[in-house]
């Protein structure tokens, strides 16, 4: 069977990279979490970035670093294995950048998982974070672990919805929910100041608006409960000046925070929207990024 291939849930293998910092050793156990659930295989990537460093670096250097990231790699492995004994977890050292060697290892239907900074602490952030970057270019989902190693549960998962477009990343949000045995909360914000074009603009206008909202949202919901019958799905609609606020808000109540991604940037560096680049950086919670189209691919349950 490939290792790709999505089965009982529909939700395919977990990919994390590991660094060594406190940050990846929380997402690995996160992922761990996350393998276990699915039944599916957990794979520990580390990216040495050794071949990008072959010019500068004598041989008995960089046979260092590989050797540092093997025992990395081993010691990861034991960790998780202690606390997940049935789970099937895989070991891979790459020589490549630490983007471009998770998102390798990830395939086509993976989910990619990052901690929420690595090592190398700010200054690295300001450079373009593996978890940025990663979440910026991916074409599979990607986790970016954040909130408190031993959060407890809520029970929930919330899925950040814009309009019925969502709907395609829509039911892997549901199967997040459903192997978690959690209530799907599907959001959606509106800001009122977007709305407002004109002094003309009546009251009655942004009601009908909100109305609108409402009923997109509840079709949405009523999709998800059609396919998955056992599910709890709840949906509903808040205005607010600012996104991303009422978004980390929501998210210091829930396990997983799912909203998709546009096409990725043509541009130099990682790019993201100024709603999934502030929830990667602030959100209480870990937040799951699913590229546009990935459903198209056969990636969704």
């Amino acid at each position: 069977m490939d290792s790709e291939t999505p089965t009982g849930s529909g939700l395919a293998d977990v990919v994390v990279g590991i660094d060594g910092s406190p940050a990846a050793r929380t997402a690995a156990f996160w992922a761990a979490a996350e393998a276990d659930r699915r039944s599916r295989t957990l794979r520990l990537v580390h990216a040495t970035d050794t071949d990008r460093r072959t010019h500068r670096d004598d041989a008995e250097s960089i046979r260092a670093v590989r050797e540092a990231g093997r025992n990395l790699l081993a010691e990861t492995a034991d960790a998780v294995r202690q606390r997940f004994p049935d789970l099937t977890v895989a070991q891979e050292i790459d020589h490549h950048e630490p983007v471009a060697a998770l998102l390798t290892a990830a395939g086509r239907r993976g989910t990619a998982v990052v901690g929420s900074r690595g090592l190398g602490g700010f200054s690295a952030l300001l450079l373009g974070s593996v978890g940025l970057g990663a979440a910026a270019r991916a074409e599979v989902p990607v986790v970016v672990v954040r909130g408190e190693a031993e959060r407890p549960e809520s029970g929930s998962v919330t899925a950040a919805v814009r309009d019925s477009a969502d709907l395609e990343w829509l039911f892997l949000a549901a199967a997040e929910a459903d192997i978690r045995k959690a209530a799907l909360r599907i959001v959606s914000v509106w800001n009122v100041l977007a709305h407002i074009g004109t002094v003309a603009t009546m009251l009655d206008d942004l009601d009908e608006i909100a109305q609108r909202r409402v009923h997109e949202m509840k079709a949405l919901a009523d999709r998800v409960r059609a396919k998955f019958p056992g599910l709890i799905v709840g949906h509903h609609v808040e205005a607010g000046t600012s996104i991303p606020g009422v978004l980390i808000g929501a998210s210091a109540h829930t396990d997983l925070i799912v909203m998709g991604r546009g096409r990725p940037s043509t541009g130099p560096g990682p790019h993201l929207g100024r709603v999934a680049h502030s929830l990667v950086h602030h959100a209480h919670c870990p937040v799951e990024i699913v590229p546009a189209g990935f459903a198209d691919r056969g990636g969704a349950p």
